[in-house]
C-alpha cells in the first residue's frame, strides 16, 4: 500500500515561513545592532578626533597668544627706545644753539650792564641783571632784538637798587636760524 502523508501541508509551510521570518528577523536585528554598533563607532570616532582638534588648537592659541605679548612687550620698549632716540636727537640737535645762545648772551651785553641770573624754561629765558641806567636796558634789548637766536624780548621789571644801579629781568625766546649752504 502507498503511504499517504496526512498532515496538512499547510501547517508545515506555515512553520516553515513562520521559522524563516524569525531567522530572517534575527538576522535583520542583527544587522541592525551591527550597523548601530558602528555609527556609533564612527561617531564616537569623529568626536574623538574633533576633541584632539580642539585640544591642539588651544595649545597653538596658547603658543600664539604668548607670542602676542612677547610682541607687544617687544612693541612697548621699541616705543621707548624711539622716543629715547628723539630725545637725544632733539638734545644733539640743539646742541650747537646752546653755545649760539651764550655766545650771543656774551656778545650782546652792552658796558654797565652786568646779568646776576639766567633761566631757560625750554624756549624762553628770563634774563637778570643789574644796569647803570635805563637807557642801558633799553640798549640791552635792542641788541637782543637784533641777534639772529634771541627774539621777542620783554622788559618785566626795572627797580632802582640805589645809586647808579637799576636792576632789571628780562623775558626772551630762543629761536632757531636757518643754517646756510656752507654750513655756518
Amino acid at each position: 500500500m502507498a503511504r499517504i502523508n496526512l498532515l496538512p501541508w499547510r501547517e508545515e509551510l506555515r512553520k516553515e515561513r513562520q521559522i524563516d521570518f524569525l531567522i530572517m528577523l534575527g538576522m535583520g536585528l542583527l544587522v541592525a545592532a551591527v550597523l548601530m554598533v558602528m555609527v556609533h563607532i564612527n561617531f564616537a570616532n569623529r568626536l574623538e578626533n574633533q576633541q584632539e582638534r580642539n585640544v591642539y588648537l588651544q595649545q597653538e592659541i596658547s603658543i600664539f597668544d604668548k607670542k602676542i605679548k612677547e610682541i607687544q612687550s617687544l612693541e612697548k620698549t621699541k616705543r621707548q627706545l624711539i622716543s629715547r632716540m628723539e630725545v637725544i636727537q632733539r638734545l644733539q640737535s640743539s646742541r650747537p644753539e646752546i653755545v649760539h645762545m651764550f655766545d650771543q648772551l656774551a656778545g650782546t651785553v652792552p658796558d654797565g650792564v652786568y646779568l646776576t641770573k639766567f633761566t631757560q624754561n625750554g624756549k624762553n629765558l628770563l634774563i637778570n641783571g643789574n644796569a647803570q641806567s635805563n637807557t642801558r636796558v633799553s640798549a640791552y634789548m635792542r641788541s637782543l632784538e637784533g641777534s639772529p637766536w634771541l627774539k621777542g624780548t620783554d622788559l618785566n621789571i626795572i627797580q632802582s637798587k640805589g645809586a647808579d644801579v637799576n636792576g632789571f629781568a628780562l623775558k626772551v625766546s630762543q629761536t632757531k636760524t636757518v643754517k646756510s649752504k656752507d654750513g655756518k
